[in-house]
C-alpha cells in the first residue's frame, strides 16, 4: 500500500512540475541603465524563439507573458543585450550596460539590410550621430575627417559652405570623378555639396569601401559609397523635444612666413633702390631713419580677416505610437567667414515618418527635407588678381600703407595714375572692392523619399521607393558703376560695371523596386536575397544674363534697375545671355544573396546590369559583380577559452564602374556624339561649325578590387579592431589620345590607360580604463590609419607620359608626381641660385624643361589617418580627435612670392627671411642675393616644393551631462553643456596658413580657420 501511495505521489509531483513549467504567466519589471541607474524607455523585450515581444514604456517598465524556463531577451541599440531565464518569480528587473562596440557592430551595406558586424563580409565603417551633431560645421563631411581608415577628406578652403574633397582608398581616375557616390535616405545625390544639409539631422554615416559592398552600385560605385541615414522616431515612445544651441568663434590660423614690419621693409627698399623707402625721402631721395621709424604699421591680416561668429540652433520633436513614428526638426545656421564679406546662412526643415499595419505586414517610411542657404562668397580666391583677391591683399600688402589713405574710388584712381600705376596700392584696391562689389549665391535643396513594403509571406517582402533630389541655385554678382575697377577700365570695349544673374535647376528622380527573401532553416542556415529594378532620370536647366553698363543714380544690387541701353554707335552696353539643358538616365537591374551557416561561415554575391544614357547604344550596357565570404573563427570549438572574444576572417572581390568620366562633370555628354554649333564662318557669315568629333565607343571606367580583412576582439573585448589589405585596378581610363592635326584637332578622348591603388588599413580601439560601476572613470584610446600607393600602369601616347609642366602622369609612377628642376642652394661666390641639371651637374642656368627630373613626391598622401581618446567620469566627458597625413608634398607659391625680391620689393611686403640674404660679408646662407640675376630659373624648380605632412588636433570636446537625479523635478529629461574646438594645433613643416589641401600648389587661398564653440543641449 505504501509503495502504491508513493508511486501516486511521485506521478502527481511530476505532473505538478510539468504543469508549472508549461503554465504561462505575466512577467513584469523595470529596465534601468547600469551607468546612471536611470530607467530606459524603448527597450525591446522578446521571448527568445517566439514572436512575442514588447517595448519598455516611458518609465522603463514592461509586462510580457512567458513560461517558466523560457528566455527573455532585453536589447536596445547602444547597450549590450541581456538574456534572463524565467523562473518562479513574476518580476524581473534588468540593468543594461553601455555597449562600447555599438558603432563597430552596426554595418550598413547599401541595398542590404543592416546587420551585425559579426555577420558582415565587407569592409564598411559606420559613424554615429554622437560624433557629428553639435559641431559648428556647415557640412557634415568635415566632421568625418580622421574617423575612418582609408577615408581622406581635405577642404583646402575656409569659405563657409565650401566643398571638401573626399577620397576613399586612393585616387581612382585621372580625368574622371574621384569622389564616392553619396546616398541620403536611399536617394543617390548628383553632387557632394552638403552646405544645405543640417548635420544635426543625421543618425549615422556609413562608408562602404570594398567591392563586396560597392559593386551593387554598378557604374557609380568605383570610388566607394557613403550612405547617410537621418534620424527617425521610435515606436511606443513618448513625445520628446530636443534643443541644441551652439555659438562658435572662428579665427585665422597663423603662418610662419615671418613678414617684415614697416621699418624692416622700408629699410630693405632703401637698400634695394626701389619703393617708398627709396623715393619718399627728402628731395625725392631715400627716406631717413627718422622717417622710417615714424612709418605706420598696418596688419593687413587683421584688416581683411576677422573673428567670425557662428550660431547654430536646432529644435527636434520625435515620438511614436503603436503603428507610427515621427521625427521633425527645424534648424537655423549662421556662419560668418573669417574673410570679410563672406558668410553662410541656412534654414532647414526635416520630417521623417514611419509606420506599419497592426499585423506588421505593411510598412512605410517617408523622409522629407527642405533647406535654403544663402552665402556671400569671396571670389577670385586662388588667383593673382591684385585688385580682386582679398587673401593676396592680406598676405602681401605693404604694412606702411594705411587704410586711411583710402577715401573714395575716384581719389584712388587719381592716386594710382599719379604714382604711375603702382601695385603698391593693392590693399586700397581691395578696400574699394569690399565697398562696391557683391557676390551672392542662393540654394534651395529638397530631398524627398517615399518607401513602402508588404510582406507577401513570412519570408518574402515586396517594396518600392521613390526618391526626389531637387536643387535650385541662383547666383548674383554686381560691380558698382563708381567702383575703382569700373573707373580703371572705363575705356574698355565693353562696360566693366556689370550685373550678372545665373539660375540653375537640377532635378533627379529615382525609383527602386525590390523583392526580398529572408529565411532561416533548422536554426543554422539563413538566406537573405534580393532582386531589384532601378531607374534614375536627371534633368538640368540653366540660364544666365549679364548686363553691361549701370546708371550710378538708379542701380540697386539685385533689383534690375539702372540698366543702360546700348547706343546706336557701339555695342558697349549689349547684355549677354545664354542657356543650357542636359538630360541623363540610368536603368539597372540587379540582385544579391547572402548565406550564413550557424553564425560561423558566410557567403555573399551580387550582380548588376547598368544601361547609361551617357554612352552610345552599342556601349550602353555593363555588368558588374562581387563575391564575398567570411569565417568567424571565434565560433570554432578550438577557440573556446582563448583570449579572443571575436575573430573573423573575410574577403571579397568584384568590379564596379565610374560613369562620371568627363572631368567629373555632372551630366557631361562624354564626347559620344558628333556635335555642331553656330558660329562665324567665311566672310563673317553665320555658319554651322563642327564643335566635337564623335567617339561613339566611349564607355565607363572599370575598377576591379580585391580585399582581405580581419576583425578581432581580445581581452574581454577591451582591445578590438580590424586590418584590411586591398588592391584596386582601374582600366579604360578616360584620356586624351593623340590624333593627326588633319582632323582640325590634335587629340580625342578615348578609354585608354590603367592605374592601381594598393593599400593597408588599420583600426584599433582599446579600453585603457573600463568602469565597473556607474560614474567610474572610463577611457578609450582609438587609432585608424592607412597606407595607399598609387601607380600609373598605362597612359596614351608613345612616351607613356602626360606632361603638366610641374607634374607628370607617367607609367610606373604615382599620379601627379612632381617633375621639376632640382634646386641646389646659393652660390657663395656671387649669391646667385644654384640648380642641378638632369645629369646632376651644378649650374646657374638650367634648362627649365630639359633639366626637370621626377622627384618621387606627389600631392597624394602616402599615409593618413587619425587618433585620439574618449573619456567619461561622473557625467563629465572629454574627447579628442587628431588627424595626420604623411609623405604629401605641395608647392608653396605664397612663400615663393614673399621671398622673391625681384618681383616684390617696392611693390608688396616680403619675408624677413630676406634680411639673411647673401652679401659679400654673409656668403653662407640659404637666401640668394637680393640682386641675384637668375631668379627666373627657380620657376618649375623644387625650391618651394614643401613637405606638407602634418599632425593636427582636429577636434576636442569637453562637456558635462547633468545627473538625471538633479533634474528629475524639472521638465528636462537631459541637460548637456559643452565647449569644443576645431583645428586647434597643427604640427607641420608647411609655413602657410593650412597644410591641408587637395591642390598641387597653394596661392592666396581662403585659409581654414581655427574654431572655438560653446553649446547647450536640452531634452524634455
Amino acid at each position: 500500500m505504501k509503495s502504491k501511495f508513493t508511486w501516486i505521489m511521485t506521478l502527481c509531483l511530476a505532473f505538478f512540475i510539468q504543469f508549472s513549467f508549461a503554465q504561462e504567466k505575466t512577467v513584469s519589471g523595470t529596465v534601468t541603465s547600469k551607468a546612471d541607474q536611470m530607467t530606459m524607455p524603448g527597450v525591446n523585450v522578446v521571448v527568445q524563439g517566439t514572436k512575442r515581444g514588447v517595448q519598455t514604456d516611458f518609465n522603463g517598465g514592461y509586462a510580457i507573458k512567458a513560461s517558466v524556463g523560457e528566455r527573455l531577451v532585453f536589447s536596445i541599440v547602444g547597450s549590450k543585450t541581456v538574456t534572463v531565464v524565467v523562473g518562479g518569480q513574476t518580476r524581473v528587473n534588468v540593468q543594461l550596460e553601455d555597449d562600447n562596440m555599438v558603432l563597430e557592430n552596426v554595418i550598413v551595406e547599401g541595398y542590404n539590410v543592416t546587420k551585425t558586424k559579426a555577420k558582415s563580409n565587407v569592409a564598411s565603417v559606420t559613424v554615429s550621430a554622437q560624433t557629428i551633431e553639435g559641431r559648428p560645421n556647415a557640412s557634415f563631411i568635415q566632421t568625418l575627417q580622421a574617423q575612418v581608415a582609408g577615408l581622406n577628406i581635405t577642404s583646402g578652403t575656409g569659405q563657409p559652405g565650401g566643398n571638401s574633397q573626399v577620397i576613399i582608398r586612393g585616387t581612382g581616375s585621372i580625368n574622371g570623378k574621384v569622389e564616392p557616390l553619396f546616398v541620403i535616405d536611399g536617394i543617390p545625390l548628383n553632387n557632394d555639396n552638403f552646405r544645405s544639409i543640417n548635420p544635426d539631422d543625421i543618425e549615422s554615416v556609413s562608408v562602404l569601401k570594398d567591392a563586396g559592398a560597392t559593386s551593387i552600385y554598378g557604374n557609380r560605385g568605383a570610388n566607394g559609397v557613403i550612405i547617410v541615414k537621418t534620424k527617425k522616431g521610435n515606436f511606443d515612445s513618448p513625445l520628446s523635444v530636443k534643443y541644441t544651441s551652439t555659438t562658435g568663434f572662428s579665427t585665422l590660423q597663423k603662418t610662419d612666413y615671418n613678414l617684415m614690419n614697416a621699418q624692416e621693409l622700408l629699410t630693405t627698399e632703401r637698400a634695394f633702390g626701389r619703393g617708398r623707402g627709396f623715393t619718399r625721402g627728402p628731395g625725392g631721395g631715400p627716406m631717413t631713419d627718422a622717417q622710417i621709424a615714424a612709418a605706420p604699421n598696418t596688419n593687413w591680416n587683421k584688416y581683411f580677416f576677422r573673428t567670425g561668429v557662428t550660431q547654430n540652433h536646432v529644435v527636434s520633436i520625435s515620438g511614436g505610437g503603436k503603428n507610427a513614428t515621427s521625427f521633425t526638426s527645424l534648424g537655423y545656421f549662421d556662419q560668418q567667414g573669417i574673410l570679410k564679406g563672406s558668410d553662410l546662412k541656412r534654414f532647414s526643415f526635416r520630417n521623417n515618418l514611419t509606420g506599419k499595419s497592426n499585423n506588421d505586414k505593411f510598412a512605410y517610411a517617408t523622409t522629407t527635407s527642405l533647406n535654403f542657404s544663402r552665402r556671400n562668397e569671396a571670389n577670385a580666391i586662388g588667383t593673382g588678381g591684385v585688385n580682386q583677391n582679398y587673401v593676396l591683399g592680406a598676405n602681401n600688402s605693404a604694412p606702411y600703407i594705411s587704410p586711411n589713405e583710402y577715401s573714395t574710388s575716384q581719389q584712388l584712381l587719381a592716386d594710382y595714375n599719379a604714382q604711375g600705376g603702382t601695385l603698391l596700392l593693392t590693399p586700397l584696391f581691395l578696400i574699394d572692392k569690399l565697398k562696391t562689389f557683391q557676390n551672392r549665391l542662393d540654394e534651395l535643396k529638397g530631398l524627398v523619399n517615399l518607401d513602402g513594403s508588404y510582406k507577401i509571406t513570412r519570408d518574402l517582402t515586396l517594396g518600392t521607393a521613390l526618391g526626389l533630389d531637387y536643387t535650385q541655385g541662383n547666383s548674383y554678382t554686381w560691380q558698382s558703376p563708381t567702383a575703382f575697377n569700373t573707373l580703371l577700365f572705363s575705356a574698355a570695349a565693353t562696360a566693366p560695371d556689370t550685373e550678372n544673374q545665373f539660375f540653375e535647376r537640377d532635378l533627379a528622380l529615382s525609383s527602386t523596386t525590390r523583392l526580398n527573401f529572408n529565411r532561416s532553416f533548422n536554426e543554422k542556415h539563413t538566406i537573405n536575397a534580393g532582386a531589384y529594378l532601378e531607374y534614375i532620370k536627371s534633368n538640368r536647366n540653366a540660364f544666365t544674363f549679364t548686363q553691361r553698363g549701370l546708371n550710378p543714380k538708379t542701380t540697386s544690387p539685385g533689383a534690375g534697375t539702372g540698366y543702360i541701353l546700348d547706343g546706336p554707335a557701339d555695342d558697349r552696353n549689349v547684355p549677354t545671355v545664354s542657356a543650357s539643358r542636359a538630360v541623363t538616365g540610368l536603368l539597372s537591374y540587379f540582385g544579391n544573396v547572402d548565406y550564413d551557416y550557424d553564425s560561423k561561415y558566410g557567403f555573399g554575391a551580387s550582380i548588376r546590369r547598368d544601361a547609361s544614357s551617357r554612352f552610345a547604344e552599342d556601349y550602353r550596357w555593363g555588368t558588374f559583380y562581387s563575391l564575398s565570404g567570411r569565417w568567424n573563427i571565434d565560433k570554432e570549438a578550438f577557440m573556446q577559452g582563448s583570449v579572443f572574444n571575436g575573430l573573423k576572417l573575410r574577403g571579397s572581390y568584384g568590379t564596379s564602374g565610374n560613369q562620371d568620366i568627363s572631368n567629373g562633370v555632372y551630366l557631361a555628354l562624354n564626347n559620344t556624339r558628333e556635335l555642331y554649333t553656330t558660329g562665324t564662318g567665311y566672310n563673317g557669315t553665320q555658319s554651322f561649325i563642327l564643335s566635337q568629333l564623335a567617339v561613339p565607343d566611349l564607355q565607363w571606367e572599370t575598377t576591379a578590387q580585391a580585399n582581405v580583412g580581419v576583425d578581432f576582439e581580445i581581452f574581454k573585448s577591451r582591445l578590438r579592431g580590424s586590418f584590411d589589405v586591398y588592391r584596386k585596378k582601374t582600366t579604360d581610363l578616360f584620356l586624351s589620345v593623340p590624333l593627326s592635326g588633319v582632323n582640325a584637332t590634335t587629340g580625342i578622348s578615348k578609354n585608354f590607360g590603367a592605374l592601381k591603388n594598393e593599400g593597408v588599413e588599420a583600426t584599433l580601439n582599446y579600453d585603457l580604463f573600463k568602469a565597473d560601476k556607474a560614474g567610474d572613470f572610463n577611457m578609450t584610446l582609438n587609432f585608424n590609419g592607412s597606407y595607399n600607393k598609387n601607380t600609373i600602369l598605362d597612359v596614351a601616347g608613345t612616351t607613356g607620359v602626360i606632361d603638366n609642366t610641374t607634374t607628370v602622369i607617367q607609367e610606373g609612377r604615382t599620379i601627379d608626381e612632381f617633375f621639376l628642376t632640382r634646386y641646389a642652394g646659393v652660390n657663395p661666390a656671387n649669391g646667385n641660385l644654384l640648380f642641378l641639371t638632369a645629369s646632376g651637374q651644378v649650374t646657374e642656368n638650367p634648362n627649365i624643361t630639359g633639366d626637370r627630373v621626377l622627384t618621387g613626391k606627389s600631392r597624394i598622401p602616402l599615409y593618413q589617418g587619425g587618433f585620439g581618446f574618449n573619456t567619461k567620469y561622473k557625467g563629465f566627458y572629454f574627447d579628442t580627435n587628431f588627424s595626420f597625413a604623411a609623405e604629401v608634398y605641395r608647392i608653396d607659391f605664397d612663400l615663393q612670392g614673399l621671398q622673391n625680391p625681384t618681383n616684390n620689393i617696392g611693390v608688396f611686403n616680403v619675408s624677413a627671411d630676406l634680411l639673411n640674404a647673401w652679401t659679400p660679408t654673409n656668403r653662407v646662407t640659404d637666401i640668394p642675393s637680393l640682386k641675384a640675376t637668375n631668379y627666373a630659373a627657380q620657376n618649375n624648380s623644387d625650391r618651394y616644393l614643401v613637405d606638407a605632412s602634418y599632425v593636427r588636433l582636429r577636434f576636442a570636446s569637453f562637456g558635462y551631462d547633468v545627473p538625471k537625479k538633479q533634474i528629475e523635478k524639472t521638465p528636462f529629461k537631459s541637460v548637456r553643456i559643452f565647449v569644443q574646438g576645431e583645428n586647434l594645433v597643427t604640427f607641420t613643416k608647411w609655413r602657410g596658413w593650412d597644410a591641408e589641401s587637395p591642390r598641387t600648389a597653394d596661392q592666396y587661398q581662403y585659409p581654414t580657420p581655427k574654431l572655438f564653440s560653446v553649446g547647450l543641449q536640452l531634452e524634455f
